[in-house]
């Protein structure tokens, strides 16, 4: 099993998360983090860290956020997403959309 980055992150990329992320699975694109499979080694440190609420662990994932599983996995190995080791300020707007749902649409890959 592995974590998960779910949509609350969209348009937030807040990165308290991969201060304490001890094996650097993060990955940054430009309006969220995604976590790399292949790379967390199911901590959970970073679950309680996240002010969006937006890291699950798979098994504990919401039905409506299962596409993140996959999404996941997607844009942790997609061109242009880089590893995130240290925390920077979040989104000039991320407190704003924070609690916006849906956001999907917004996604940019």
């Amino acid at each position: 099993m592995t974590h998960v980055v779910s949509e609350s992150c969209i348009k937030c990329k807040y990165t308290d998360c991969v201060d304490v992320c001890p094996v650097d699975c993060f990955r940054e694109g430009p309006n969220m983090l995604v976590i790399d499979p292949d790379e967390c080694i199911d901590c959970a440190v970073c679950i309680p860290e996240c002010p969006a609420n937006a890291i699950y662990a798979e098994e504990d994932m919401p039905a409506d956020q299962l596409a993140f599983i996959k999404l996941n996995v997607e844009l942790a190995r997609a061109e242009g997403w880089k590893s995130i080791t240290k925390r920077k300020p979040a989104l000039a707007d991320a407190d704003d959309w924070k609690d916006v749902m849906p956001k999907i649409q917004l996604l940019e890959r």
